[in-house]
């Protein structure tokens, strides 16, 4: 006689980028193995990678493909899947601003723990009177790659426009539209090097001003007394 299965149960949330609803279950012991190995190895790669898997393997929407996801949405994605499946509080251990040395360890509720968006922020860049750039989020994998796999000799400014070129959309005017999928990257950083400054910048807010996970936190440094206000940002900071 086989042994019983187990019910798992399933849970819906609502992602930041799109709105969109997906259904999604808590990761199993299986799972939590693959991510206590990653997490000891401390290399950013692997454990990038395992948290692709285990969210490949915990969402039950079939019509999502996680390495095409937002940064963001992968990160608010775990952060709930891991709230499910271990606890709904993590702790952190958060270093005074005042002093910059003593450690304080706390306990976030992960359900107040949200997705910020900054008033303004649009993914339409305004080139000149006639050419507009549309951007989309750097995906995991290429946010990884361009902030964790630094290739010696790349310079930041490199990195920088590795970034940009392989989040653009399309370029279009009333007239015609080029789709970025249809060139080739030394085309595409062909097109973003003969952009002035300005343009430049424009594009550069885009990504300083896209949704993070972010909480506000108040701490007090048991050793001065002194209460600070600290703000958390990214999936690292709730798991340092």
């Amino acid at each position: 006689m086989p042994l019983p299965k187990i019910n798992t149960p399933t849970y819906e949330l609502v992602l930041p980028s799109t709105g969109k609803k997906i259904k999604y279950r808590p990761f199993l012991v299986r799972e939590e193995k693959i991510l206590i190995m990653a997490m000891e190895s401390e290399d950013m790669t692997e454990i990038t990678n395992a948290i692709v898997q285990i969210l490949s393997d915990c969402i039950l929407s079939k019509d999502v493909k996680v390495e095409s996801l937002a940064t963001f949405d992968i990160e608010y994605l775990f952060l709930n899947v891991r709230a499910k499946s271990v606890g709904e509080t993590v702790d952190v251990s958060i270093t005074c601003p005042d002093d910059g040395e003593t450690q304080v360890e706390t306990s976030i509720n992960i359900d107040s723990i949200k997705v910020q968006k900054t008033r303004g922020h649009k993914n339409i860049i305004k080139l000149d009177d006639e050419l507009s750039m549309k951007l989309r989020y750097p995906s995991l994998e290429q946010f990884v790659e361009n902030n964790f796999e630094t290739t010696e000799g790349v310079s930041e400014v490199g990195q920088s426009l590795s970034m940009i070129t392989s989040c653009v959309d399309m370029i279009y005017n009333a007239e015609e539209s080029w789709e970025a999928s249809d060139y080739s990257k030394k085309e595409l950083d062909e097109f973003i090097e003969q952009l002035n400054t300005k343009q430049f910048k424009q594009i550069e807010k885009f990504f300083t001003t896209m949704p993070k996970l972010s909480h506000k936190i108040m701490v007090k440094n048991p050793n001065t007394g002194v209460e600070s206000e600290v703000v958390l940002e990214g999936l690292a900071s709730f798991f340092s």
